[in-house]
C-alpha cells in the first residue's frame, strides 16, 4: 500500500470517527438542555457544528486523492 492509500484510509477512518463525536455531543447537547443548562446546551451545539465542518474538509481532501 503505498502513501497516499494509506491516507485515503485513514481520512476514512477520520471521517467515520469525527461522525460518532457529532452524534455525541449532539446527544449531550440535549440532555445539557434538558437539564437546564442552556449555555452548556448552546456550546455543545456549536462544537458539533464546527464537527460537521470538519467532515466537510475530510471530505473534500478525500475527494482530492
Amino acid at each position: 500500500m503505498d502513501e497516499l492509500e494509506k491516507l485515503k484510509h485513514l481520512i476514512e477512518h477520520w471521517i467515520e470517527h469525527n461522525e460518532a463525536h457529532v452524534n455525541t455531543y449532539r446527544e449531550w447537547a440535549s440532555k445539557a438542555e434538558a437539564s437546564g443548562k442552556k449555555e452548556l446546551s448552546e456550546i455543545l451545539k456549536q462544537i458539533t457544528d464546527e464537527s460537521k465542518k470538519l467532515e466537510g474538509l475530510f471530505k473534500k481532501a478525500l475527494d482530492s486523492i
